[in-house]
């Protein structure tokens, strides 16, 4: 009898040790999220601010708006620009299309030329003044700052009255489409560790937990030895205790399902587990699996867990789902007969009286 308990006691301590040591769990969870922080690409005052903080906004939502008015003189002094540009370029037209046709007793080469010329340079002037108005409106459009996710403003600290400058960031969004979390993992257990396997989290606080999947597993982390020191040769620390700590790897999961009730909040702190399939449990007894989960776990206290094979593929196959902003292009503008209608209706026609 008393070697039975003793037997027992063993055994109990062996998958305790196992448990603890290198089953595939940790306490070092963390709950990620993107943030997208927004700087204004023009300058100016904010004259209008349509937010609160933690407030959800959708995507192409106005948050801010700077004063419009210098854009909007700059438009107009564009379009009187490019107006002037295209008259000058209607008429140095005709004018170069009339010396063309004249014969050579009533004109010469050079003059042809120098009206040719006159009207090409015309048009070079007529088509920056197109990219000018161009890049004006585009101006004007940037005083509304438009949120690029949907999500949450997160601490706030804009007023109305401030003035925001130009690539410097003043307003942060956080993506509710972006949420994922990340468990530290001792490098004892990493052998446990699989592409896709089944994932539970429990938040601190909360008794039910998120469910998600292994997405994948970082590659690199940092190596204090690895610095360069003098000459660019690396800094090895000459001390090297024989207490060796298992090193921490980050485990990206994807989140599957979130229960109703448990908010998402970037930051905090997760107990994950990783379920491990036994195979060959399917249709067996509690009794039946409990045995081997406890023969597995003997096993890898006795021998060290075996690594599956094809679990983290030295080669990722997946890509990232490619995100984008909309880009602005270079419209074709008007051309100078829309612009200034009747202005050089043809060669021997007067300009048409415009009302």
């Amino acid at each position: 009898m008393t070697l039975a308990i003793a037997l027992v006691a063993i055994v109990m301590a062996l998958v305790t040790w196992d448990y603890y040591v290198t089953a595939p769990w940790t306490r070092d969870g963390r709950v990620r999220v993107q943030v997208a922080s927004l700087a204004p690409q023009v300058s100016g005052q904010i004259t209008e601010l349509r937010v609160g903080d933690n407030q959800y906004v959708h995507k192409g939502d106005v948050l801010y708006i700077i004063d419009p008015f210098d854009f909007e003189v700059t438009v107009q002094v564009a379009r009187a620009q490019l107006q002037q540009r295209a008259a000058d370029l209607q008429v140095k037209e005709m004018q170069s299309e009339r010396r063309q046709r004249l014969s050579s007793f009533a004109t010469t080469p050079e003059e042809q030329q120098s009206f040719a010329g006159s009207a090409v340079q015309a048009k070079a002037a007529f088509e920056g003044a197109q990219q000018q108005l161009a890049q004006a409106e585009l101006n004007l459009r940037r005083t509304q700052v438009l949120s690029p996710v949907n999500g949450y403003v997160t601490n706030l600290l804009m007023r109305v009255g401030d003035y925001a400058r130009q690539g410097v960031s003043n307003i942060s969004i956080i993506d509710t489409d972006s949420y994922w979390m990340d468990g530290y993992f001792e490098e004892t257990k990493m052998a446990r560790v699989c592409i896709g396997d089944h994932v539970e989290a429990q938040l601190m606080g909360y008794a039910q937990p998120i469910i998600g999947h292994v997405a994948s597993v970082t590659r690199g982390i940092g190596v204090p030895d690895a610095a360069a020191g003098t000459q660019g040769l690396p800094n090895v620390n000459p001390v090297y205790t024989w207490v060796r700590l298992a090193q921490r790897v980050p485990v990206r999961i994807a989140i599957d399902y979130v229960p109703p009730g448990i908010p998402l909040v970037s930051g905090l702190s997760a107990t994950v587990t990783i379920k491990e399939e036994i195979g060959g449990a399917d249709g067996q007894s509690w009794l039946a699996r409990a045995i081997a989960a406890t023969e597995t776990r003997l096993s890898d206290v006795l021998i060290s867990p075996p690594a599956r094979p094809g679990c983290i593929p030295a080669t990722t196959t997946e890509q990232a789902t490619p995100e984008s902003l909309p880009v602005n292009t270079a419209k074709s503008g008007a051309t100078p007969e829309q612009i200034n209608p009747g202005l050089a209706p043809s060669m021997n026609a007067p300009p048409r009286k415009r009302s």
